[in-house]
């Protein structure tokens, strides 16, 4: 009797296992679209544009009075190498969801040729109401560095953008 139970317990974990594999590609479908080589992903900050600026930047398609917000995202996708390339997006929050306004290389990174260790918010505490966007990338420019250097992407209110070797 213990037995059969027993049996009966597995073959009903493993049925769920595989409807849990048979659903899981459908609910995932967004993130396998996500290269393998990201490494790191983090949304931070905010922006906000003006009426004017937002229609302008839509072609002029976005109606008069609608403000146009969103977020940052920056990440780092690792190279055959293992140096990283760092990128920047815009997105916007829209009535059907977040939609990409934009993605820059970062080029200092790039020249670097570093290894990222980590990316990190100012806050974990969630959006901000402020515009702009701090965030700390933690970098080896050799891989058998001891202690990671920390670089600081700085975009202002106005939208203009900084990146320096923290000062801390």
């Amino acid at each position: 009797m213990m037995k059969t139970l027993l049996a009966a317990v597995f073959l009903a974990a493993s049925v769920c296992t595989t409807q849990a594999q048979a659903i899981a590609p459908s609910t995932t479908a967004g993130i396998d679209a996500l290269p393998v080589s990201t490494i790191f992903v983090t949304s931070s900050g905010m922006w906000e544009q003006t009426v004017d600026d937002a229609a302008e930047a839509a072609g002029g398609q976005k109606p008069a009075g609608e403000p146009t917000r969103g977020y940052y995202k920056v990440i780092a996708l690792r190279q055959a190498d293992g140096t990283a390339k760092i990128y920047l997006q815009q997105i916007a929050y829209t009535a059907n969801g977040p939609s990409l306004i934009e993605t820059i290389e970062l080029e200092e990174f790039t020249q670097m040729k570093c290894y990222v260790t980590d990316i990190r918010p100012e806050s974990s505490t969630g959006a901000s109401d402020t515009p702009g966007l701090f965030v700390t990338v933690h970098l080896k420019t050799n891989p058998t560095q001891k202690d990671a250097d920390a670089w600081t992407v700085l975009i202002d209110e106005l939208g203009d953008m900084k990146i320096e070797k923290a000062s801390n």
